[in-house]
């Protein structure tokens, strides 16, 4: 969910810059976590992820809901969020589900940790080690933390996941 559906770096650049009058920008973050810029600050950056509203305000990843909208069409959708890494995260993320995609069946949200349990014939995730367990086909989603990463097929943007899924579609 975050970082493909939800776009949880430009909100917590956001915050933390304001927090500490600091000016990182997305393109630093490349093959870097905040954490490993400004490890003096790992707890306060941690904290700003528990913050009340933090997951319920974040933005929708461009054409997602569009994509997905078409996906459910031809699919057994079920989402998938390692939601055990933020545990205050779940009522947010639902929430935030529910009311972005209210087309998806709740019935499919999975909050988890280790999404090895997932038994599915796909998983788009931008997290290589959460692919790496997965027995189905793995999907990398382009992200910051993920460069020069070759070991799945990747997709940079949900235009691309479309043409992956329904490419009757592409180039459109």
């Amino acid at each position: 969910m975050d970082e493909v559906m939800a776009d949880l770096v430009s909100e917590l650049l956001k915050r933390y810059n304001e927090r500490f009058e600091d000016s990182i920008q997305p393109d630093q973050l490349v093959t870097h976590k905040l954490q490993d810029l400004r490890p003096h600050h790992t707890k306060e950056i941690y904290e700003i992820l528990q913050e009340p509203g933090f997951f319920r305000g974040l933005a929708v990843m461009e054409n997602a809901v569009e994509v997905m909208k078409e996906l459910d069409e031809h699919y057994e959708l079920f989402i998938a969020t390692a939601a055990m890494e933020v545990p205050t995260c779940f009522n947010e993320k639902y929430e935030w589900l529910r009311e972005h995609f209210p087309f998806l069946t709740p019935q499919n949200f999975v909050f988890c940790g280790d999404k090895s349990i997932i038994h599915a014939d796909y998983l788009v995730d931008d997290h290589v080690s959460k692919l790496e367990g997965f027995t189905g086909e793995g999907i990398l989603y382009t992200a910051f933390h993920n460069h020069g990463e070759d070991r799945f097929t990747r997709v940079d943007h949900w235009k691309d996941i479309r043409n992956f899924f329904l490419p009757v579609h592409a180039n459109t």
